[in-house]
């Protein structure tokens, strides 16, 4: 699987995203990430580096047990990644990755996230920014959240990717 270069991300993926993410709050929220990979224009080297567009979010319930844990922790249940994967190869798809929240915390890949994915992957994460505080905490200002493309690979730390938004 080629590393994608870049992710691009509807504005309407992007809409979703926040509102599917805002919805599951307090609790990690989760879904995946369905699309396209596409290779760019080639540079001075020739080559045409890939970059990969979200096109649609496939929202999913956060189904870890015990369920006071999901504050702090997401699974996708295993027949929603199946329902995916079927619907967006019907529509000329496929599944990219996995998108979910760290509500109270930074969107940095914890080590179970990195556990629990089928590497090689994206990973996108929303979170608080650094140095700021989650809602109930601190001076009552929201926290502003940030979200974070992220590519793993087994045995290898996970690598920031950049992302732009794209009509």
């Amino acid at each position: 699987m080629n590393t994608p270069a870049e992710i691009r991300l509807g504005r309407q993926a992007l809409t979703l995203i926040d509102r599917l993410l805002d919805a599951a709050a307090p609790e990690e929220g989760c879904a995946l990430l369905l699309g396209t990979r596409r290779s760019g224009p080639r540079d001075s080297l020739g080559e045409a580096p890939p970059h990969w567009h979200l096109q649609q979010v496939w929202p999913t319930v956060n189904v870890w047990e015990p369920g006071v844990e999901r504050l702090r922790r997401f699974r996708i249940d295993p027949r929603e990644q199946l329902f995916a994967q079927k619907w967006a190869r019907a529509h000329g798809l496929e599944v990219l990755g996995s998108l979910h929240s760290h509500p109270a915390s930074p969107p940095l890949p914890s080590a179970t996230d990195c556990s629990m994915a089928f590497a090689p992957t994206l990973m996108l994460i929303r979170g608080v920014a650094p140095g700021e505080h989650p809602p109930g905490h601190g001076d009552g200002a929201a926290a502003r959240p940030v979200l974070c493309c992220w590519w793993l690979e087994l045995e290898l730390a996970p690598r920031l990717l950049p992302w732009r938004m794209e009509d």
